[in-house]
């Protein structure tokens, strides 16, 4: 079953370049004008952060208060950017049966097993290869595990959540699980039991709050929780009306790392992801967020 139905994929119409093409010609000549030594040192810095060996699977929950403000498109921009660095297997596990998007934004081109399939069959014994067998290769390196058909079902149950990530962790260095929104149970188990977690808040006053809300919760789990989370701070607009550093700010003082996701015109229009249309900025900064996952992930023991 594909996940975009084809009249739509006609109607996406040609993908554009997350920057425009004053931005990428101004950017070109700046490079051209200076040095670009200490751009290189920052991405081999963090090259070798997200390259850091695991002992066993780690898993980053990716979650938000509310949908629409880029959870499902920042966890794929995290599976694709730790594939794009990581030589050891990588997956995107999708933990919101809401008809959830992440296929559609991985770029699948069908679905095969969901969650709640395969955690009927899992056995010790099986193999990688027997795993991916059931999985969506995506464009690029990587897996896909969707939690649905594209169909209205019932919702990700806990149980079904944790045979599965359980399981999965033998296989995959990193996971990355889109969650469902706060506050529903598999999210906050999610939370609960990551190696390491990404709140997603739209830079509005009503996402900077609510999530400020999430994080004093976090603050409160008995096992640090708070400090193995990054908040990513997303621009749904290129004019946003809440200042970015008043906010920046606001989410700081909980002791968390913010990341700025800025507005992208690739990421804005919907549909599958291409990494070589990413703005420039908006690839720096998924690469910094996955960085700031990886070396909280890796300090769990």
């Amino acid at each position: 079953m594909a996940p975009v139905d084809p009249r739509l994929a006609l109607a996406l119409g040609r993908p554009q370049h997350g920057d425009t093409v004053a931005r990428r010609t101004g950017r070109s000549l700046r490079k051209l004008a200076s040095s670009a030594s200490q751009e290189v040192a920052e991405e081999t810095r963090l090259g070798r952060e997200l390259q850091q060996p695991v002992t066993t699977g780690r898993v980053v929950a990716v979650t938000s208060i509310r949908g629409g403000v880029g959870k499902t498109t920042t966890a794929a921009l995290l599976a694709r950017t730790l594939n794009h660095y990581r030589h050891d297997p990588v997956l995107a596990l999708e933990a919101d049966a809401a008809l959830g998007t992440l296929p559609v934004r991985m770029g699948a081109e069908a679905v095969r097993w969901t969650c709640a399939e395969l955690a009927r069959i899992l056995t010790p014994s099986m193999q990688l290869t027997d795993i991916t067998g059931y999985l969506v290769p995506v464009s690029g390196g990587g897996w896909l595990l969707p939690a649905s058909q594209g169909r209205i079902g019932a919702p990700l149950d806990m149980p079904t959540y944790r045979t599965v990530t359980l399981a999965l962790r033998r296989y995959f260095a990193v996971t990355v699980v889109d969650c469902e929104t706060l506050p529903g149970e598999v999210a906050r188990c999610a939370l609960d039991t990551a190696h390491a977690r990404v709140v997603v808040a739209p830079l509005t006053a009503e996402g900077v709050g609510g999530t400020r809300v999430v994080l004093d919760w976090l603050a409160q789990l008995p096992h640090a929780a708070l400090t193995t989370t990054v908040v990513a701070l997303t621009s749904s607009t290129p004019d946003q009306s809440l200042d970015l550093n008043t906010a920046t700010a606001h989410l700081r003082e909980t002791g968390v790392t913010v990341v700025h996701l800025p507005y992208d015109r690739h990421l804005a229009a919907g549909g599958p992801i291409r990494p070589e249309l990413l703005g420039e900025a908006t690839r720096r900064a998924a690469t910094r967020l996955a960085a700031e996952a990886m070396n909280r992930a890796v300090q769990v023991r």
